[in-house]
């Protein structure tokens, strides 16, 4: 057993969902994110969702997101109540409400962005001694990883 754990660790996929998983359990972490109350990864990045899409409505936030009106219904109705979000009238359409965040929620998304920013750094970081061929390199090697994800995610599916 020990034997298979190093040699897989000598694999660059297995390395590579290594870093993945570190990644998304750091991205899924419940974090006040400056204010009072924890704040879980969905409900982060609705808030993002709502501040980079100004006047937008559930209908609106649901197809974007790519979940239904009730998902989001619940989110916005748990970030209500912690004081992140107001829904006020649509001035062109009376009988909608469109979000907004309140300065508790416009404090969430600032320190969302830090931590971004931090994201950044890090990966800056690792990168600061690399030539631009071998960033132009991973910069393609990651855009295709990506397109590939979603066509083998979409093979998967059909077999399964």
């Amino acid at each position: 057993m020990m034997n298979m754990k190093f040699k897989n660790r000598t694999k660059m996929s297995y390395t590579f969902l290594r870093i993945v998983t570190k990644i998304s359990e750091l991205d899924r972490k419940t974090r006040y994110y400056g204010t009072d109350h924890p704040l879980y990864e969905a409900e982060i990045h609705m808030i993002k969702s709502i501040k980079e899409n100004e006047g937008i409505h559930v209908t609106g936030l649901a197809d974007m997101l790519g979940v239904t009106k009730g998902a989001v219904s619940q989110i916005i109705m748990k970030l209500e109540h912690k004081g992140m979000i107001i829904k006020d009238t649509d001035p062109r359409n009376l009988s909608r409400l469109v979000l907004r965040l309140t300065s508790k929620g416009e404090t969430a998304y600032l320190h969302h962005e830090k931590l971004h920013q931090k994201y950044d750094e890090l990966f800056n970081g690792v990168l600061k001694n690399a030539t631009e061929e071998n960033k132009a390199f991973l910069k393609s090697f990651l855009n295709s990883f990506d397109e590939q994800i979603d066509i083998f995610e979409k093979e998967e599916h059909i077999e399964l």
